[in-house]
């Protein structure tokens, strides 16, 4: 059974609905823009909560006028900034918001992507676009207040070979433990030529992939690949106390699963994708939380999100107790339409989700929901 016996042991959860808190944070039509997507959510050192999303201005697609927008709370989540515009690069797309706390400093990098507004991912991965997918880093000293200029990196992160990326979208994380600690982590994804794939009629596939900093943000670099049929992605350190990584992924194996890899090197390698049995996906992005380690009160807690259906709806929240290997309760925030998502703690120990939600389709607002611990039992 290999690095994964696991895998074989199925959800023994029923998931139940809660009636929670939620705050439509990010509404199509508002602010000058049609729809907004791609949801991020981060608690600063000093307990601010940043939310991240796309603005897209003329339409729901992936393409075309596409700004990162920001709002902030000081107070957990219950008021909230007025909405402030980190990236409008004119009709380019400015958005895959994945930030990352380095814990040392206090400091928030906040990783992100560009392309041409004229250009598609399809055109992209074959390379017959008028640019190509680049990869920007964004830096904020004082809790996402302000905010560096973008600065492209794209030479040190992306293969040159590679044509569409994407960083996260959700969040980066800071190795805790092991040879490694102190290490930025950033969950991606790439496409890459191949003869036998089948993305978009092909000969092209995704992976998975990471990029790292050992230098507290200064400088960022390549990491390993998980191949094929991978895509977008997230990541959490195990318990083992040597920085194991798990990634859990948006797979394309056409089994409607999720998909895990493990490294042990943090993240210079991974070990083959395998098929997470439990993790029900319509292929669609997913959140993975570290809620607590071995040796706090709540003892080893892992959080994990998505609409667990095959199709885009029913977004669910799952907790895990041995970091991310099986999951043993589960709590649905929305049967309805839901799609993309992002989890953080609160320094109380709440849990908040922020979630892409709708009752026509998954665009229509990006809501807040506030659950706990308790909420699980």
């Amino acid at each position: 059974m290999g690095l994964f016996p696991f895998l074989l042991a199925e959800e023994v959860s029923v998931p139940a609905t809660i009636d929670q808190e939620e705050v439509a944070l990010f509404v199509s039509g508002e602010d000058g823009y049609h729809t907004y997507r791609i949801p991020s959510l981060l608690v600063a050192q000093d307990g601010t909560l940043l939310a991240f999303a796309e603005g897209r201005k003329s339409g729901s697609g992936d393409t075309g006028d596409i700004d990162l927008v920001l709002k902030r709370s000081e107070d957990g989540g219950h008021t909230w900034s007025e909405q402030m515009v980190l990236w409008d690069d004119g009709k380019n797309v400015c958005g895959n918001p994945s930030p990352v706390l380095d814990e040392t400093t206090g400091e928030i990098h906040l990783l992100l992507t560009w392309n041409r507004g004229d250009d598609h991912e399809g055109d992209i991965i074959r390379k017959n676009s008028r640019d190509t997918r680049r990869v920007f880093v964004m830096k904020s000293t004082d809790h996402g207040h302000t905010w560096t200029e973008p600065k492209d990196i794209t030479s040190s992160t992306k293969n040159t070979e590679w044509g569409w990326y994407a960083t996260g979208p959700g969040m980066g994380i800071q190795i805790q433990h092991g040879p490694d600690k102190g290490r930025l982590v950033i969950p991606s994804d790439h496409s890459y030529d191949d003869p036998n794939g089948d993305v978009r009629g092909g000969p092209f596939e995704y992976g998975s992939h990471v990029i790292y900093s050992d230098d507290q943000g200064k400088t960022w670099e390549l990491g390993g690949t998980i191949r094929p049929k991978m895509n977008e992605c997230q990541v959490v350190e195990m318990a083992d106390g040597k920085g194991s990584l798990l990634m859990n992924m948006r797979s394309y194996f056409g089994k409607n699963r999720r998909a895990l890899s493990v490294s042990k090197d943090g993240g210079i390698s991974w070990s083959d994708p395998v098929e997470a049995v439990s993790l029900v996906e319509p292929v669609c992005q997913a959140a993975l939380l570290r809620y607590s380690w071995p040796k706090d009160p709540e003892g080893d807690v892992v959080l994990f999100s998505n609409p667990a259906s095959t199709k885009r709806e029913n977004m669910t929240v799952k907790l895990s107790r041995d970091s991310g290997k099986t999951w043993v309760a589960s709590r649905t925030l929305h049967a309805g339409p839901a799609a993309y998502s992002a989890l953080a703690r609160l320094p109380n120990g709440e849990i908040l989700c922020l979630y892409e939600k709708g009752d026509q389709h998954p665009y229509e607002k990006i809501n807040l929901a506030r659950l706990s611990l308790d909420d699980f039992q």
